[in-house]
């Protein structure tokens, strides 16, 4: 597979003709939507058009707040595996009923915020009640300051104040006062003071070092209780009156489909006008310029032909690369590794799809880490139940063809290294029978007896991995014209590597003098294309710090990446450890105590959390140090990133998609 050929797109049409053609072109999903070039941008003639893309934002942000709001009232219930409806274009095009859809929208937020001050109307309701609970016992109004002649003071006193003490100080300032005490709890004394008017500033100075704090109840008529009884009323006014907005929602919830649709239509139109704001216009003639895929432009030919319009379809100079949007073409196995480009970046323009080059190693890497034919079935069941019933697309699809490759390559090297929830066979025959002599599931080789085989293998493929993408380089450089960076740079790697293989035949198996000499002759010969080659280009002593540059950084760097291949073998022996240990735990109890209900449950729960503990373990664990081997050691060899994702204007909604 590759990347997506792209071809700029060139359009004049009839302005009113712009929304039909919109509406056709999202149908169609291949084109997107770029802004003019400034050369077109600042002729006079041309102008933007009004734009409802904010008024659309803001209608479909209403409608998807109503369905959050319903979702807190009447919680969705949904199957525990439902794909998400399907409509079709027409459906979502149709903007009948969008306006009853949001002013049922309108109701619900409404509501829902009337609901919300209601809340905080209660809440400082019952502050109040709690605030005259220490002024019941007064059988007075609370707002009342005094006669003509003489002032009434309500306030508290810290419960460790005297109030005798209080009494003698206001007694000092005047004989006509009094101080009455309300009433008290744990922290404050509660109090009324009388006095008369002409000596109520002095009282006040004299309370002052008694930490007296005065009580307003401005607006407040009548004695304590008569307060409360009336901040109850408030209450229950409040709280009938919620009910019954609570009870409207509930009953809107009924319609909750509708805002969905209305949301997602919403959606579509939003997608057309952002597109209609990158386009320019006369008063008769609107201009437009994108990308579309030069797959798709007979389709996108056939489409305008049904317009009063002129376009142009051309290939990017490679000077436009960076700007050209990126779309990569996949087959149902290659479609799996989408993600992990996603979330690395994609490809620039003009390079190489990473995605059929890496497939079969980032299958085969997982699988090898993996390695239980227990795990794999797990992973295989739960992506085809996922693919059946929730029938996913894009990036959805993509997570469950991963998984499914993945489940298949696990239970296949599961097989080779016969694990079975590591050694639960084993185990369970040995428990039963004590006497037997089977040996266990048949196996290629072990993680735990062939270690040594497993770390070799693995550094093997971790060379074969790093061969492919410099492979993939010295392509990519003898295309661009740069052969000769090829040969220096690609080609001395591998001539050293054949002079390291001939020389491991050598020591290792054939004995033989004159492939001992042949081998130190291609060495050779490899070291000096790689100091040449990296010096050829420098100047001077320059020449002298680039050979050992050279020379540090093969050494180091190669050896390296090839050893950052041995944590395929770390993750295959560390997660079938983990699992024989979790067996061995589990299996414990009927050993001590043979076999009965009781160690048989004991057995399930114990194998049952372990192993969902492990696998869990692993499956991140494992697609972690796999997308590292890919995206540090693999892509390091060729890969040039930076590539802008290829968005058409085409229909996604939150809640409904079209029917293909």
């Amino acid at each position: 597979m590759a990347i997506l050929k792209m071809k700029r797109l060139r359009l004049m049409i009839a302005r009113s003709q712009k929304d039909a053609l919109l509406r056709e072109l999202i149908r169609l999903g291949c084109v997107q939507f770029s802004e003019l070039e400034s050369e077109v941008q600042e002729l006079e003639a041309l102008h933007r058009e009004d734009s409802e893309t904010m008024a659309l934002k803001t209608q479909r942000s209403s409608l998807e707040r109503a369905v959050e709001i319903l979702g807190r009232y009447v919680p969705e219930k949904k199957p525990l595996l439902a794909a998400m409806p399907e409509v079709s274009d027409e459906t979502l095009l149709d903007g009948s009923g969008l306006l009853d859809s949001l002013a049922l929208a309108d109701e619900i937020i409404s509501d829902d915020d009337r609901i919300k001050r209601i809340g905080a109307e209660e809440s400082r309701e019952r502050a109040v009640i709690e605030s005259l609970v220490p002024w019941l016992p007064l059988d007075m109004p609370l707002d009342i300051d005094g006669t003509e002649r003489s002032s009434v003071l309500l306030g508290s006193l810290p419960v460790k104040i005297s109030l005798d003490k209080v009494r003698e100080a206001i007694g000092g300032v005047t004989e006509e006062a009094e101080l009455f005490e309300v009433s008290a709890d744990k922290k404050a004394s509660y109090v009324m003071i009388v006095c008369m008017k002409d000596a109520l500033a002095e009282i006040q100075e004299a309370l002052r070092s008694f930490d007296f704090t005065a009580q307003s109840f401005a607006g407040m008529s009548g004695p304590a209780k008569q307060c409360t009884a009336g901040c109850n009323a408030a209450l229950a006014r409040l709280g009938r009156e919620k009910e019954a907005l609570s009870a409207a929602i509930v009953e809107k919830a009924a319609r909750r489909d509708e805002l969905k649709l209305a949301a997602d239509r919403l959606e579509a139109r939003l997608a057309m006008s952002e597109a209609a704001d990158l386009a320019l216009a006369t008063e008769d003639v609107v201009v437009m310029q994108g990308w579309v895929p030069a797959e798709k432009e007979e389709a996108l030919d056939r489409t305008l032909s049904g317009f009063d319009c002129a376009w142009e379809c051309e290939e990017p100079a490679e000077a436009d690369y960076p700007e050209v949007p990126v779309s990569l073409k996949n087959n149902k196995l290659t479609n799996a590794l989408n993600m992990v480009t996603d979330m690395y970046s994609l490809p620039a323009y003009g390079t190489v799809d990473p995605n059929p080059l890496m497939a079969p190693f980032f299958i085969l890497f997982y699988g090898l880490m993996m390695a239980d034919i227990g795990y794999g079935i797990i992973m295989i069941a739960a992506a085809l139940v996922a693919m059946k019933k929730l029938k996913p697309r894009g990036g959805s699809l993509a997570f469950c063809q991963l998984l499914l490759y993945g489940g298949i390559a696990t239970a296949a090297m599961g097989v080779l290294t016969g694990g079975f929830f590591s050694d639960i066979p084993y185990q369970l025959v040995h428990l039963f029978n004590p006497k037997s002599t089977w040996p266990g599931l048949w196996h290629l080789f072990s993680p735990e007896s062939d270690s040594e085989l497993v770390l070799y293998g693995s550094m093997v493929l971790g060379l074969l991995h790093l061969n492919t993408g410099m492979v993939v380089s010295a392509v990519q450089k003898c295309k661009r014209g740069d052969r000769a960076g090829a040969i220096w740079e690609e080609g001395s790697l591998w001539v050293i590597l054949l002079g390291g293989v001939l020389l491991a035949l050598d020591m290792f198996f054939v004995h033989s003098g004159v492939l001992h000499y042949a081998a130190l002759a291609v060495l050779v010969i490899g070291v000096v294309m790689l100091l040449f080659g990296a010096g050829r280009n420098a100047k001077g002593f320059g020449k002298v710090t680039a050979a050992f540059g050279a020379i540090y950084n093969t050494a180091t760097g190669w050896f390296g990446d090839v050893l950052s291949y041995s944590r395929i073998m770390a993750l295959m022996l560390a997660g079938g450890v983990v699992g024989k240990v979790f067996n061995t735990v589990a299996i414990m109890p009927a050993q001590a105590s043979g076999v009965n209900v009781f160690t048989m449950l004991a057995f399930v729960i114990i194998f049952v959390l372990g192993h969902a503990m492990n696998f869990a373990l692993n499956l991140l664990g494992c697609y972690v140090h796999d997308l590292r081997l890919q995206c540090l050691e693999f892509f390091g060899k060729f890969y040039s990133d930076g590539g802008k994702p290829f968005r058409p204007l085409k229909f996604g909604g939150e809640f409904v998609r079209t029917k293909e």
